[in-house]
């Protein structure tokens, strides 16, 4: 038998006569397989090509055609997933055509039922809408009929998520009723909330069109394909068209690393080379456990005339087997994970396509997952083959060394990152940091048994447990290394996330501005002529009663170019462009949310009031006056400052004489109030009957909330931190059986010996959390650069979320230390000789 297979067969006995360190072993090198492995097919089945699609939108049709509404010049795209749409007072629009003229144009023998889709007005909601005869074999595969029976005249079928059953009725505003007759699934979206039946009331378009959502049309079966050679005539006569022969038998597209440019490539590496570094980290305490409780083994085998190799094969032979039955499990379950969390999500929004598995990065991160099991079996397979065997069989402790030279090699690595974070931090992207962090960490990490070390010379101030804990650990620094540095990788990369993160939401916060205050509605209308402005405030008015209106006013050439006022002013350390609004008394009340005596004798007097001070200079304010059709115009009127209503608020306000005396004529076309519509307002689509060109804005100030993903960084950060310090310390606790057999011997309570192994846990976390704190702090700061700044002269936004960085560097240090006092401590039984 080889020594290798012998090797794998000592393992495999190992590992189960070992099984709660196998176990935490395993879920360590295969946790992260499993998450990503998980994402990775959770991706892939969640994403449905148009080829897989092509069922619940065609049947068993060969092509759906789309009526597009009067006015639209359409032009479909070769990849057949993109329009373009232009308005119709420049080109003349196509006639709407007849089932008879459509089916002229696909050829003979063609057989077309009709199709639409759009919304259903209910008493309380809208409601997606399908009206099809799902009863023609044209539909079939469309709408999976579960429970009942397909809808006939005035009858109709709904999706689960409407939770409606046969027999139940469906009450559309204005229209008599409809009776529910069954209940149909979509094939790949089963939060769908639709009604579908072959008559139904649907709403009018609001203004806008969709070929892949509303608008009427057929469905076709036609003699032959429709192809690319017949989508320009069906494009020219008013037709959306969506063909099987059109749509490519594409692979399916998951998570594809797009061209390998240098930024991908770094980035990917510098995630592989952390993912690998604090696996090993962590599991090397257990490895390093396991090592010490085959010591003995080991040495009789070197005894019987085993070579270093032989020793060095059976230790990487645990990181082999450990290592490849967690990733296989893993990736099982991950995979499973993905298609179940797929089919979950789906039911909240989304679609869920046909399970699919990305083989190649999932293979990939498998073999990750197998050499990361060997790497963190290395450390303790060169120690097996150094080891003492004398000294192993006589029970004495191996002696830990030092190499000399380590000190300074991780001394480099620091200042290399050090140096490389300086120079990253000024570069456009966030990688390059990252990548310069990866150096730092592995600095540290090499210089963590010179730190250990270090920090045992004042253990001699501390009280008796807490002075035997930190001994301890310094006197067997190659667990005590391993386990320190686990902690310190899982803080600096949470700490640095932490403040680049919120550093970037602050600068967000930072950077929003308006020119509203906030509860503003606004309403505004294109090129219009005044009488269709007239009934557009008069149905306004209508729809607001007892709101008050304040006007706004629109600038015009002498040929009726219509003109845009702006200026431009650094806000946050970002070059904006602000739009200038024309008004009087009434706007400018609405815009500083109070009366302001000298900002409205200014506005009197005919001068400008700016709400961005630092844009007016020596009392005047410099405007540019741009418009689509006519030259661009400079001009420099006096203005005063003033304070607007809100503190992230700009603009200004100009009367109209002052824009009158520059040559323009003014004409009422804004309307501003001070009014929050409810969420089921239809004030935009009753406008928008008046006339189309109408746009509605309700002002509601920064709406984005800290990102609650930082938190959990913090529940990932509070697993491996407790998890790889209670590894270190039941190592620990194993370690010390010398020196708990004679405390208990002079009479110390079990109290203590709790003490000496909840000190072994504080100080492992506890150092860990400080080096990682420092380290976490340089990398989130030069992080903040990236992520925040916007431009050459942008200062970057420096944001510590302090709650979050406590939590770590404290909080979890803490916890890791209660866990270690409340675990059971066994009182070592002793051999005595008589």
């Amino acid at each position: 038998m080889s020594a290798l297979l012998v090797a794998l067969r000592l393992a495999r006995r190992n590992a189960w006569r070992s099984r709660g360190r196998s176990a935490l072993i395993m879920v360590m090198i295969g946790l992260p397989v499993l998450v990503i492995t998980g994402v990775f097919t959770l991706t892939e089945t969640m994403n449905v090509t148009p080829r897989e699609g092509l069922v619940a939108e065609l049947g068993t049709a060969d092509a759906r055609l789309v009526q597009t509404p009067e006015g639209t010049v359409l032009q479909q795209q070769p990849n057949g997933m993109s329009w373009d749409t232009s308005g119709g007072d420049y080109r003349a629009a196509a006639p709407e055509l007849g089932a008879a003229e459509v089916a002229a144009l696909l050829g003979p023998d063609t057989r077309l039922i009709p199709f639409s889709t759009g919304v259903l007005r209910l008493s309380t909601e809208r409601v997606d809408a399908l009206e099809i005869d799902l009863r023609d074999p044209l539909t079939r595969g469309m709408l999976t009929l579960s429970e009942g029976r397909f809808p006939a005249a005035r009858e109709v079928a709904v999706t689960p998520a409407l939770g409606l059953r046969p027999g139940d009725l469906l009450r559309p505003s204005g229209e008599a009723p409809l009776t529910v007759v069954g209940v149909v699934e979509h094939p790949y979206r089963p939060s769908l909330r639709e009604v579908v039946g072959p008559d139904l009331p649907l709403a009018p378009l609001d203004g806008f069109w969709s070929p892949n959502e509303y608008g009427p049309g057929w469905l076709a079966d036609t003699a032959k394909p429709v192809t690319w050679t017949d989508v320009p005539a069906l494009n020219t006569a008013g037709l959306y068209v969506t063909s099987r022969a059109t749509i490519p038998d594409s692979p399916r597209a998951l998570v594809r690393f797009s061209s390998l440019d240098v930024q991908h490539t770094v980035g990917l590496g510098a995630m592989v080379i952390m993912v690998v570094l604090e696996t090993v980290l962590l599991a090397g305490p257990a490895f390093a456990v396991g090592l010490r409780r085959r010591r003995r083994e080991l040495a009789e085998i070197a005894a019987q005339g085993g070579s270093a190799g032989h020793l060095r094969m059976i230790v990487l032979a645990d990181g082999l087997v450990l290592g490849g039955a967690a990733t296989l499990v893993a990736a099982a379950l991950g995979i499973g994970a993905g298609v179940l969390g797929a089919s979950i999500m789906a039911r909240w929004g989304g679609q869920v396509g046909p399970p699919g598995v990305p083989w190649s990065p999932v293979l990939g991160i498998v073999a990750l997952g197998l050499l990361t099991g060997l790497v963190a079996a290395l450390v303790p397979a060169v120690q097996a083959a150094r080891q003492n065997t004398a000294a192993v069989l006589a029970g004495r402790a191996p002696a830990v060394a030092d190499r000399p030279g380590w000190p300074l090699v991780g001394a480099v690595l620091v200042l290399a990152g050090l140096g490389a974070t300086v120079v990253a931090r000024r570069q456009s992207g966030s990688v390059w940091v990252l990548a310069s962090a990866v150096l730092i960490l592995l600095g540290l990490v090499v210089l963590m048994p010179w730190l250990v070390r270090c920090t045992g010379r004042p253990a001699a101030r501390l009280r008796l447990p807490l002075r035997v804990s930190v001994r301890d650990a310094v006197r067997h620094r190659s667990r005590t290394v391993s386990a320190v540095a686990a902690v310190m990788a899982v803080t600096a990369t949470a700490v640095a996330v932490g403040i680049g993160t919120h550093s970037e939401y602050m600068d967000r916060r930072n950077a929003y501005t308006s020119a509203r205050p906030t509860g503003t509605l606004a309403i505004w209308a294109g090129n219009i002529g005044d009488a269709a402005w007239n009934g557009l405030r008069a149905e306004t008015a209508r729809q607001l009663p007892g709101v008050p209106l304040a006007a706004g006013y629109q600038a015009k050439d002498t040929e009726g170019h219509r003109y845009a006022l702006r200026y431009t002013v650094r806000w946050n350390g970002i070059r904006t462009r602000r739009s200038v609004a024309i008004g009087d008394q009434a706007l400018l009340r609405l815009l500083q949310g109070r009366h302001d005596p000298r900002a409205a004798a200014a506005l009197a007097s005919g001068k400008a009031v700016v709400f961005d001070a630092a844009a007016v200079r020596d009392g005047k304010l410099t405007l540019r006056a741009s418009s689509t059709s006519g030259p661009a115009r400079k001009l420099e009127v006096p203005a005063v400052p003033a304070t607007p209503a809100d503190e992230y608020q700009g603009g200004a306000l100009l009367p109209r004489d002052l824009v009158e005396q520059a040559g323009f004529s003014t004409a009422e076309r804004q309307l501003y109030a001070m009014y929050r519509p409810p969420a089921d307002s239809t004030l935009s689509r009753d406008l928008a009957k008046v006339t189309p060109r109408v746009t509605v804005a309700s002002e509601e100030g920064y709406r984005n909330v800290p990102d609650p993903g930082l938190w959990g960084w913090l529940v990932g950060a509070l697993v491996l931190v407790v998890g790889g310090t209670l590894a270190a310390t039941r190592l620990a606790s194993a370690d010390m059986r010398p020196e708990r057999v004679t405390m208990m011997a002079i009479g110390a309570p079990p109290g203590t010996l709790r003490m000496v192994v909840a000190g072994q846990a504080l100080y492992i976390s506890g150092l860990g959390a400080l080096v990682g704190l420092v380290a976490g702090t340089v990398t989130g700061v030069a992080l903040s650069r990236p992520m925040t700044t916007h431009g050459a002269g942008d200062p970057a936004t420096i944001a510590i979320p302090w709650p979050f960085v406590i939590a770590v560097v404290v909080g979890l240090p803490i916890l890791a230390t209660v866990a270690a006092l409340i675990t059971r401590t066994r009182p070592p039984l002793a051999r005595r000789l008589l």
